[in-house]
């Protein structure tokens, strides 16, 4: 995956609205904690979750300081209990005190991420489809977001705007058609662009298929016309890759896997998963 995130502008910009214009001396409880007090903390699973986020935590605290040690004690993309330590993290204390709220959002969130996307990927597994997240991400964070989808087991759809084409409604509007949207993508982009068509209806269905689009995106559908749909499509052209969004939820992924579309995108996935519960616990402390 091609990185489109400063990771270093990313920790400095949490750093400041945490620790203040000040940096690591920002914080006035830590401070009171001896300079030469170093100790180890444990970053442990709360609950059951799937793991992102450990190697963005592991980044920020040697950005932190370099001296810090953090020690993954299983990777991201792996599935932990109650009670189980994700990484072991050693070096001064007022460092490690101080980057702990910042170190532990990040896990908190990512493994959210990855935690829900797990539960939809479960959920689907007895199907050949896969599930895709979507632009619904946090500005700022996509490239890591995407990331935990993908240690979730889903798959990403597109970056962002510059890497694949979507027809969507407002398109079709301001271009007349899908045929004549189609064919302006295909001329103004390079060969193997990928085009892909939004559709909420047969007729528009027939049009995508028969304008030549490489994905077609069933938005918001009912399962029995969704069924429908993919069988039309399959007949034209079996080539076509078959996508269904909108509205899609734990309670009805499978049903709609169950059509026989090859993907399922879901923006709640990033936009909406519940935060994991991770803390880090202080094990042993000493002055050096």
């Amino acid at each position: 995956m091609e990185s489109h995130i400063n990771l270093e502008q990313l920790f400095q910009l949490a750093i400041l609205e945490d620790l203040g214009p000040a940096g690591i001396k920002g914080d006035i409880t830590s401070k009171a904690i001896a300079e030469d007090m170093v100790g180890k903390a444990r970053i442990i699973a709360k609950m059951d979750c799937c793991i992102s986020g450990l190697m963005v935590a592991k980044d920020f605290y040697r950005f932190l300081d370099p001296g810090i040690e953090f020690k993954l004690s299983k990777p991201d993309g792996s599935i932990a209990k109650p009670g189980e330590e994700l990484a072991m993290v050693s070096g001064p204390l007022r460092y490690l005190l101080a980057g702990e709220r910042i170190a532990l959002n990040f896990i908190m969130h990512l493994s959210g991420i990855a935690t829900y996307t797990n539960r939809f990927v479960e959920a689907i597994k007895a199907y050949p489809g896969y599930i895709l997240d979507t632009r619904k991400t946090t500005p700022g964070l996509r490239l890591l977001e995407k990331e935990a989808v993908m240690h979730g087991k889903g798959k990403n759809h597109r970056l962002g705007l510059f890497d694949a084409v979507l027809i969507k409604d407002n398109h079709r509007e301001l271009f007349g058609s899908i045929p004549a949207a189609v064919s302006k993508m295909r001329e103004i982009n390079p060969p193997l662009t990928a085009v892909e068509v939004e559709v909420e209806s047969f007729a528009e269905l027939e049009e995508a298929i028969a304008a030549g689009a490489d994905m077609i995106m069933l938005d918001n559908m009912d399962i029995q016309p969704m069924r429908e749909a993919v069988e039309l499509c399959r007949q034209k052209d079996d080539s076509i890759k078959i996508e269904a969004s909108g509205g899609v939820t734990l309670d009805t992924v499978e049903k709609i896997a169950a059509t026989g579309v090859d993907y399922i995108s879901i923006g709640a996935i990033t936009h909406s998963a519940p935060a994991v519960d991770i803390s880090m616990e202080v094990v042993s402390t000493k002055a050096t």
